[in-house]
């Protein structure tokens, strides 16, 4: 219930009035069963447009930090993170990826949409970054389609670092489900590559093969 009250009284209006959402290719999304959405990521709001535009209820794995930080800020986090169903996972070195898989794999084995940005975190500049394989694998064990979707002016309605939304045409393409089947690593990586390609190829932005988070780190350090 929560969800839809967010959906469309009390977060929902303000981001289509802000974003006037385009969207293409909503057909593609699979009207039951278990779907991943594979998006590019370019702003905190990616997951928040993607939940307004598509019309069944999507999930994302969230760090556990958005459920327990203290302050205002925290409270308002964690509301909207259990109002909205989202799932926390533990993400400390060693723990994450297997936790976040596992809570992903429940997701889809009860017919729900899992959410991901298979970059792993924002792009630092806009460019789409090597995508992380978990995406891909969960696919295989699940057999659950990968539906590829671009995201483009979120992060001029939020813009790194500052604090208020903006007004700003977002524009989301929808592509054809892909399916997988069970292979080995060298075949996940290749069709994790494949999956990006597609984003990279539909977005026309440009391809850095690099994690986006060490990029950052690398230029933090320069």
């Amino acid at each position: 219930m929560s969800y839809w009250l967010l959906k469309h009284v009390l977060i929902g209006p303000l981001l289509r009035l802000l974003g006037r959402p385009k969207v293409e290719g909503l057909q593609h999304v699979p009207v039951d069963g278990p779907v991943i959405i594979a998006a590019n990521h370019l702003a905190v709001v990616d997951s928040l447009y993607l939940c307004l535009v598509l019309p069944r209820k999507v999930t994302f794995i969230a760090k556990q930090e958005y459920f327990t930080t203290g302050g205002w800020r925290g409270r308002v986090n964690r509301w909207v993170m259990n109002a909205t169903g989202q799932v926390a996972v533990d993400r400390t070195p060693g723990k994450a990826g297997g936790d976040s898989l596992t809570a992903a794999a429940r997701i889809l084995e009860q017919g729900g949409i899992w959410g991901i940005h298979p970059e792993g975190t924002r792009s630092p500049d806009g460019r789409i970054y090597r995508g992380r394989t978990g995406v891909i694998r969960v696919a295989m064990q699940t057999g659950a389609p990968v539906v590829p979707v671009v995201l483009s002016g979120t992060d001029r309605v939020n813009p790194r670092n500052r604090r208020f939304l903006r007004p700003a045409k977002v524009r989301i393409s929808i592509g054809r489900p892909r399916y997988f089947v069970p292979a080995d690593r060298y075949a996940v990586r290749q069709a994790t590559d494949d999956l990006m390609a597609d984003l990279v190829r539909r977005s026309g932005r440009q391809y850095v093969d690099c994690y986006a988070a060490t990029f950052e780190r690398h230029a933090e350090a320069a």
